[in-house]
């Protein structure tokens, strides 16, 4: 058995030594930090050939959202404390349910700060994780392991299409070497990483810039989004409060005063106070139209449709 893992590991890509790097320990700080960046150069570009698989992504995204659905990210490592940051983010950013989008780490709440040894081998974990979260046919599970093989996430994403939910999965491994059932799968191909097996480098950098692709994309549309500026925001700090006051006065045109006047009276929110002052609707009438409009402000407003 342990063999046959050494084997299996020895194979992946990610686990390859690359040759770019073969002398670092000789390099000099400056030498070295110019290897990282170059290497870092490569993964955008290997995401962007995984946009195709990435949209329909979003598109189960979108359609579990307007179901009453949720997305849930399982993951373990790096890789599972990705899917919870990108998941914490989107109350703040989009106004969202903190359960709308939700973040699993093999080993739980405290494997974010430190590792929990075992946690990712361990496939009844996962599956008794995908039950307390009372997965089902109407939420999206995306797993995200760079190796692929990571027995925690493939437990959990087995597990949750047993239930009925839509799958994804990002690895940087090869699409070619894939060979799980999955709904779709995302595979920048990032190649070996600078420090032999250190996933947390480009693979990481490539996971974080698929989340984000996922979640921004599909809050845009979910009409979260008005241009492009986030209009369903939450006011729960300082800097908050004063880029709500902003994003009012660049929609409206309106000064300082008028827009901290507006918003207030729209009790915080940014698309109430952006309609009042645009169609000088109350906030009854604002609100009104947001919700016939799906939530877009451009409808609510008059404007021409949002892209499909």
């Amino acid at each position: 058995m342990a063999q046959e893992l050494y084997d299996a590991i020895a194979k992946l890509l990610t686990e390859q030594r690359n040759p770019a790097s073969m002398h670092m320990d000789m390099m000099s700080t400056e030498e070295i930090l110019r290897l990282i960046n170059a290497q870092d150069t490569l993964v955008a570009s290997a995401v962007e050939r995984e946009i195709p698989h990435i949209a329909r992504a979003v598109e189960y995204i979108v359609a579990s959202f307007k179901n009453g659905g949720r997305l849930i990210y399982f993951g373990a490592g790096t890789s599972g404390r990705l899917g919870v940051v990108d998941a914490s983010e989107c109350p703040p950013t989009f106004g969202t349910d903190p359960h709308l989008v939700v973040g699993v780490i093999a080993g739980g709440d405290k494997a974010m700060f430190r590792a929990q040894e075992g946690a990712e081998d361990n496939p009844a974990l996962a599956r008794n994780d995908v039950d307390a979260q009372h997965v089902s046919a109407r939420d999206t599970v995306c797993g995200i392991a760079a190796s692929r093989r990571t027995p925690y996430v493939v437990a959990a994403v087995t597990r949750a299409r047993e239930l009925g939910a839509r799958t994804i999965y990002i690895t940087t491994n090869p699409r070619s070497e894939f060979d799980l059932e999955v709904d779709v799968a995302i595979c920048p191909e990032v190649g070996p990483e600078v420090l032999m097996g250190s996933t947390r480098m480009k693979s990481g950098t490539a996971q974080k810039l698929v989340l984000n692709m996922l979640t921004t994309t599909a809050m845009v549309k979910l009409g979260k989004i008005y241009e492009n500026m986030m209009v369903d925001l939450q006011l729960t700090n300082a800097k908050l409060v004063e880029r709500s006051r902003r994003i009012v006065m660049m929609a409206t045109g309106v000064d300082y005063d008028a827009a901290s006047r507006v918003l207030s009276e729209a009790g915080g929110h940014v698309k109430s106070a952006i309609v009042m002052i645009k169609t000088g609707a109350p906030l009854e009438e604002a609100q009104r139209r947001i919700t016939a409009a799906g939530g877009f402000v451009r409808l609510a407003i008059g404007e021409q449709k949002p892209g499909d």
